[in-house]
């Protein structure tokens, strides 16, 4: 590399940056996106995602350190509820969901890096637009209640980890003040009744951040700031073999409690790096 080159990108700036801030492992922020690609370009989608963007607008940043694909073949898709979803219309979009755990207290500074490689990929036309953004959005890690305590991978190995599946579960409180309400009845009593037994080893609780003003135009601003939660059920097995009775009838303990409406449940399956594999049965 010519030095002019190397003081175009700053090598100088990288050791110091490095030498402050957070660093811990813990997971402190999540990116959550759920997206469904326009009929006909399903593959075209997947390919784009899994060689260029996945890496090149997500893995290669700062602070984002384990990212994973999932998928939600037609089957998987039949399985969500409740049918009316503030989160998707239909409950079937989104066929695909992308989850990266970010360091705790790198939000700000991964923010400013995502926004300005996002502006460039898009300038140099690597940005799929045959796409809709169902659900995306940076979210704060609020509690992981994990099945076996202390035994097993903890949170931040769960998007290493060999999982068969995941569940992704949205709750909306009434208010940010029930929200409150709402997290330490799912922390303390609800998620550690229903992990008890269950093939799921963990859940990790989110709440949504609201995206920054200068976002690229495609993803719209996250609904929900203050009324939000997130759920991520870590599944030992392919949920389509444990739905009944782990999985169904998620909502009726939420809406006993007053607090809030479960507006999404979704099944899914890890993708298979470097195939194609599921492609066909999105339909």
């Amino acid at each position: 590399m010519r030095d002019t080159e190397r003081e175009e990108t700053h090598p100088d700036l990288y050791s110091k940056l490095a030498s402050v801030g957070p660093y811990g492992v813990a997971v402190g922020h999540a990116l959550i996106t759920m997206v469904e690609p326009h009929p006909g370009y399903e593959r075209a989608y997947h390919r784009w995602y899994e060689d260029d963007h996945f890496i090149a607008g997500a893995m290669a940043m700062p602070w984002i350190y384990a990212g994973r694909r999932w998928v939600a073949t037609r089957d998987l898709q039949l399985l969500r509820y409740p049918s009316e979803s503030a989160i998707a219309q239909p409950v079937t979009d989104g066929c695909y969901i992308t989850v990266y755990w970010l360091t705790s207290g790198r939000y700000d500074d991964h923010m400013q890096w995502t926004v300005g490689i996002n502006k460039r990929l898009n300038r140099d036309g690597r940005v799929f637009q045959q796409r809709t953004h169902v659900f995306t959005a940076f979210q704060d890690h609020e509690a992981t209640v994990y099945r076996d305590g202390a035994a097993g991978p903890r949170d931040f190995h769960a998007l290493d980890h060999p999982y068969a599946g995941l569940v992704v579960e949205v709750i909306d409180a009434e208010s940010p003040e029930q929200r409150a309400e709402l997290l330490e009845w799912l922390r303390s009593r609800h998620l550690p009744r229903r992990l008890a037994g269950s093939p799921a080893a963990m859940v990790t609780v989110f709440r949504p951040t609201p995206l920054p003003g200068d976002r690229m135009t495609y993803v719209k601003q996250v609904e929900g700031v203050d009324t939000r939660l997130t759920l991520l059920w870590f599944l030992e097995a392919d949920p389509r073999e444990c739905w009944e009775p782990y999985f169904t009838g998620l909502d009726a303990p939420v809406a006993e409690t007053g607090l809030g409406r479960v507006e999404l449940v979704a099944p899914f399956i890890p993708t298979i790096p470097g195939t194609d594999r599921y492609v066909d049965r999105l339909r």
